[in-house]
Order: C-alpha cells, then sequence, then structure tokens
C-alpha cells in the first residue's frame, strides 16, 4: 500500500454518485426565473420546473412507486415527458420507461409486461393504443394509468385527442405530491435511471438499462461535443422516447438552457419556433433534413443565426449536406446506440479538410469518427479474436466499444448481456473499418437492422410478418436507400408453387400485423439468390435494393 492510498478513504464530503437530477437543481438554484421550457403558449420557469418534478416524485411516492419500481409513459414531446426524466427517479429512485408510440400494442403491452410497469403516464393523443395494448397484456397486475390532457393541444391537429383512459389527469397527479417533498439520496450511480427498449433483431426487443452515472457523463458529452456554449436553445425535433432524446433531456439543463417542444415535426412550426426562440439546437434523421429542405418557400420562416443539427447513424449525401448548410444550419455527424445512451463517436472535423475538394470532403464526411470524451475505447475488431483490425480503412471488423456511458446490461436477459459484454467489450454488431487516422466508418450492420426515420426497423420482425402468409415460401427483407426516410424494408419473395398474390395483397397483409412504418415499401417476387448450403445471399439483395432505389429516383 503506498502513501497515497493510507488515510486517504473515501467520504461524503469528497465522493458523491454523479446523477443529471443534480443539474436541473442547480440550474434552478441559479438561474430560477429563466425559461427552461417552451410548449405552445406556456412558459415554464427553472423554478417551476423543478417544482414540478418535485412534485412529480411525490405523486407518484404517494401511488406506492419506490426504489427500482418501473414508471411507462406513452407520451409525446411535451413539458410532462420532460419532467419525466427527473420526477421519476426522484420517486425512491423509480426508473423511468418511454414507450415508442410508433409502436405497435402487442409490442407495447410486451414491454409493459416485461417491464413490470407500475404506472403508466398517457398523452390523449395515444390513448386508444395504450387502451388495447393494455388489453393485450399477460401480467395480472396493471399498471395505474394516468392521463396528460395537453392544454395546448391544437383545435385542427391532425389527430383527435382520445378518451380519458386513467385514474387521474397529470396535473392532479402533480396536485397530489408536495412541492416540499425531498426526493432520498442517491446512494449510487450505478442505480438504473432509464429503461429503452431496442427494436430486437431476433424475436422480441431487449430492454437497455441505463445508470445515473452514465446519463450524467453523457448530458456533459453532449453539452461539449454538441458545442452547447450558454444557455442554449434546444428545439425538440428528436423524439424524447429514442435514448431518453440521445440524452438532451439532462444535457440542456447542464447549461440551463431551453426546451422547446414540438408535437410533430412539420416544417412550418420548425421554421417558426427557429426563427422566434432563436433555436440553437435540434436532432433528427435524414426525414427531417428532407421535410426541412423540401418544405414550400411560404412555410419557411426565415432566421438571422445558424442553428446546430445533429444527425446520426448513416452520413447524409454531400448534397444534403451542402442545402442544410445553405438553409442556416452547422451539421454534426454522430454515431451510437440504445445501448451508449445515444451519440458516442463523432465525426470531429479538421480545419485542414475545409482546403480540400468537395468530393474528398464528403468521403471524410463520411466517417462516423473518433470516441467522445466519456467514452474510454472506441475500436474496430476482429468478432472472433478480438484484436485489432489493420488501420488501413479497407480491413472489415466490428465496432466495438468501452466506457462509463455503456448500458449496465440487458434487463432480465443475462445471456444477451454476457454476449454483448464478451471479452470485455461492448460488441454493437455493426461493422466498419478503422482509417490510419483513427477514424470510424461504417460498412455495413451485421444485424440487418434497417434504420428508417431514425427508428431501427429489425428485418426479421418484418420476414416474419411476410412468413405468414400461406402462400409465401421464402421471403428476405434489406435496406432500401430513401431519399426521405434514409432505408426503408424491401422484400424479396418467392411463392408458393402455384399461389398467384400481388404486391398489394403482401402489403395489407404487414400493415395488418406490423406497425406501418415498418411495412416494406416495395415486394419483389423473384427466386431468391442462395449459398451453396441454401443461406439466402442478402448481400446481393442490397445490390438489387440500391439500384431499386436508383431506378425509382431517375423515373
Amino acid at each position: 500500500m503506498s502513501i497515497y492510498d493510507t488515510d486517504l478513504d473515501r467520504c461524503p464530503a469528497n465522493h458523491q454518485p454523479m446523477s443529471p437530477l443534480s443539474y436541473l437543481e442547480r440550474a434552478a438554484l441559479t438561474y430560477p426565473e429563466r425559461v427552461a421550457v417552451i410548449h405552445g403558449p406556456d412558459r415554464i420557469s427553472y423554478r417551476q420546473l423543478w417544482e414540478n418534478c418535485v412534485r412529480l416524485g411525490s405523486g407518484l411516492v404517494g401511488l406506492g412507486i419506490g426504489h427500482g419500481d418501473t414508471v411507462s409513459v406513452l407520451l409525446s414531446n411535451t413539458p410532462p415527458m420532460i419532467e419525466a426524466h427527473y420526477g421519476v427517479a426522484m420517486a425512491k429512485g423509480a426508473v423511468l420507461h418511454s414507450l415508442n408510440y410508433r409502436l405497435d400494442a402487442r409490442a407495447i403491452a410486451f414491454q409493459l409486461d416485461h417491464a413490470e410497469s407500475k404506472v403508466l403516464i398517457v398523452d390523449r393523443e395515444f390513448s386508444d393504443l395504450a387502451a388495447e395494448a393494455l388489453s393485450l397484456m399477460t401480467s395480472s397486475a396493471l399498471p395505474v394509468v394516468i392521463d396528460y390532457d395537453d392544454p395546448a393541444y391544437p383545435d385542427d391537429a391532425p389527430y383527435p385527442k382520445g378518451p380519458l383512459i386513467g385514474i387521474m389527469d397529470y396535473a392532479a397527479l402533480l396536485a397530489s405530491g408536495s412541492a416540499d417533498y425531498v426526493a432520498p439520496p442517491l446512494r449510487d450511480e450505478w442505480n438504473a435511471i432509464s429503461l429503452n427498449y431496442t427494436s430486437g433483431t431476433t424475436g422480441n426487443p431487449k430492454g437497455v438499462v441505463c445508470h445515473h452515472r452514465g446519463a450524467a457523463l453523457m448530458a456533459l458529452n453532449m453539452v461539449i461535443h454538441g458545442e452547447m456554449g450558454r444557455h442554449p436553445v434546444y428545439l425538440w425535433t428528436l423524439p424524447l422516447f429514442h435514448c431518453n432524446g440521445w440524452s438532451f433531456s439532462w444535457s440542456v439543463a447542464v447549461q440551463a438552457g431551453t426546451h422547446v417542444c414540438l408535437r410533430w415535426v412539420r416544417a412550418k412550426p420548425i421554421y417558426d419556433l427557429i426563427a422566434d426562440h432563436g433555436v440553437t439546437h435540434l436532432c433528427g434523421a435524414p426525414i427531417v433534413m428532407t421535410t426541412l429542405l423540401n418544405a414550400a418557400d411560404a412555410d419557411k420562416t426565415p432566421f438571422a443565426h445558424t442553428a446546430t443539427f445533429i444527425t446520426a447513424a448513416a452520413p447524409p449525401p454531400a448534397a444534403v449536406l451542402e442545402a442544410m448548410k445553405a438553409a442556416g444550419f452547422e451539421m454534426q455527424h454522430m454515431y451510437g446506440l440504445t445501448e451508449t445512451y445515444g451519440p458516442v463517436v463523432m465525426n470531429a472535423w479538421q480545419d485542414s479538410w475545409d482546403a480540400l475538394p468537395l468530393a474528398d470532403q464528403a468521403a471524410y464526411k463520411a466517417r462516423q469518427g473518433v470516441r467522445f470524451l466519456s467514452l474510454s475505447q472506441a475500436d474496430v475488431r476482429d468478432p472472433k479474436t478480438l484484436e485489432p483490425v489493420p488501420r488501413d480503412g479497407e480491413t472489415l471488423g466490428e465496432v466495438m466499444l468501452r466506457g462509463n456511458v455503456v448500458m449496465k446490461g440487458y434487463l432480465k436477459n443475462p445471456a444477451a448481456t454476457s454476449e454483448a459484454f464478451a471479452g470485455g467489450w461492448f460488441h454493437t454488431g455493426d461493422l466498419g473499418v478503422m482509417h490510419p487516422d483513427g477514424y470510424i466508418q461504417l460498412k455495413d450492420r451485421s444485424k440487418d437492422i434497417i434504420i428508417s426515420g431514425g427508428e431501427n426497423i429489425s428485418s426479421i420482425e418484418v420476414e416474419d410478418a411476410i412468413f405468414a402468409h400461406p402462400a409465401v415460401a421464402l421471403c428476405a427483407v434489406v435496406a432500401m436507400p430513401d431519399a426521405k426516410w434514409g432505408e426503408r424494408p424491401v422484400a424479396f419473395v418467392e411463392l408458393r408453387t402455384g399461389q398467384v398474390i400481388h404486391e398489394s395483397d403482401l402489403m395489407d397483409h404487414c400493415r395488418a400485423t406490423l406497425a406501418h412504418f415498418k411495412c416494406p415499401a416495395k415486394v419483389v417476387f423473384d427466386e431468391l439468390p442462395k449459398t451453396s448450403t441454401g443461406k439466402v445471399q442478402k448481400f446481393v439483395l442490397r445490390t438489387r435494393a440500391k439500384l431499386l432505389a436508383e431506378q425509382a429516383m431517375a423515373s
């Protein structure tokens, strides 16, 4: 034992567990009157946001919620969704589970059952979906349902409000809590703070468990790497249910910034909000960029400043990047997963690249990049030997990560957790190369995940749905490039002998069994290419899908 290990122990004075809850508390103490949330005509100060979160925690405790209990929410990008990211954990260490409202009722029912949800807070826009999901649950103990009746819900909304299905309204839940409630101190930063489900590559999705330490570090990471200066203004074009909004749910409070809520991604409201509130940051998939760029001129409210637009996964085409720049957006390209709290690798741009020809710049922009500060290591390695692949920009390997911003593991799935962490690395399942300068570039997805509009679609889930049709003998689903959504599924199908069906028949079949965004954009009837052992050669089908996309664009 060295002199630095003697009589220098941890104690409450020099060691406290990290949690993003402390960021909101500091913002409320330091900038109590600063606007924390903008939602339609409503303005919520940091003082009020803190009190709402405290009341939410207290109200949940009054419902019997405590440490390790799951509180599920089916909410849009509204104030209760932001408050849930703090208030749920204040309920003696409960865990927030954000549901994807684009899923079908069966998928939601599975998650509620698997998460053992004790409370479900539901926006009235999704109450019919929630009611159906609750009817499909197998658990004998259904969650207590709380309604959120949004006072700013527009009269001319494209989706009418559903019925009240809960025991009380969200406002009543807050009123039932005490503003004087003091949440018990966090004992261990390893405690779970949130639960997010993957789309699942085989069978049911996996529940990703995130801890307070990772959430706290990711919040700081996004402030640093997202270049969020003093009092940023963040527009919620990214769904808050997705990786906790890439941890921006917690990041905004670090610099006492302002959340600008957005229920639906529409071009005119986005441009209006950017101009009206001086939005500094927003995030999104390719669909958000195309929505902005393809908007009618009358919908493009001009703004004088530059807004940072952060996108992830597949790099946007060079033409889109240039168009976004011309429209007033500075682009940032990142990469991450649900298991890493969102983006953890970024394309750190080098000043010397500015002088390169546009084609060379586009090649550099295609790289996913280098690790965040709180990610200890990001590498491309041989999935069998775990040895690093040559840094030549050509040799394929699996992208592997290590660090404090990697999940605790998969809920109630030790086999999947062990597999994901084999050899002391988190195995992303994504294939890529490592360039000589240390930049990672993705090349393929070993799990055949299709990313459409920023949401993951399992090719196997779509294939299972198609296989259920009695006329189908064999099928394979791959990603087809799509200018609007980034990617969409395309299905290649072999029919049983003597069977004749039309593309529309399978489309209708899929819509009856899948969430609509998961349904194939196109069905191609043909013999599937196979190896000598009978395995479908998906790489051949990806080439065909790319050609189909090119033909569609040319026509």
